[in-house]
């Protein structure tokens, strides 16, 4: 039987003694679902926020509206504010983040829909990657949520794949 990603993903956190949190867009709270379907995770899981509109990326996770503006809320700059916030304001040691299109409709010529950032804050540094889905607005919040904790994974495993800034 195989453990689930969000069972490893507890496993690691309670060996570092570490808290995290999620800030959530276009998932809508799917993160933090799937989180707290591990029993005992309120060991290690401090909370999220579900930062929809821009004005909640705002107030509630400090995003500012220089950025919202300059880059919109689907960029590598927004998810990386959005972590950091979540960060911060929920005491975590780690804050994972997701902002994308999930569709049908919104997408751009340079943003489609499926077009998702994911960021990352952790204490050596935060990271953001891109990805593209290619499903419905169902699947494209599936395979958000699936990428945002295997990009969570592989940091705690010791295997980031994404830019650090």
């Amino acid at each position: 039987m195989s453990i689930s990603i969000e069972t490893q993903i507890g496993d690691l956190l309670r060996q570092r003694s570490w808290k995290l949190a999620v800030a959530e867009s276009c998932t809508g709270g799917l993160i933090g679902h799937r989180i707290t379907n591990v029993p005992g995770s309120s060991d290690y899981f401090t909370g999220g926020v579900i930062a929809y509109a821009d004005e909640a990326k705002v107030k509630l996770l400090g995003v500012s509206w220089d950025t919202l503006k300059a880059c919109g809320a689907v960029s590598r700059e927004t998810v990386l504010a959005m972590a950091t916030g979540a960060r911060r304001g929920l005491d975590a040691d780690l804050a994972v983040s997701v902002s994308g299109i999930a569709g049908p409709g919104g997408g751009l010529p340079d943003k489609p829909v499926g077009t998702v950032w994911i960021g990352l804050a952790a204490p050596d540094g935060n990271r953001a990657r891109v990805f593209h889905f290619p499903g419905d607005r169902e699947q494209n919040k599936a395979a958000a949520s699936e990428a945002a904790l295997t990009m969570l994974l592989d940091y705690l495993q010791g295997n980031p794949d994404s830019d650090i800034s």
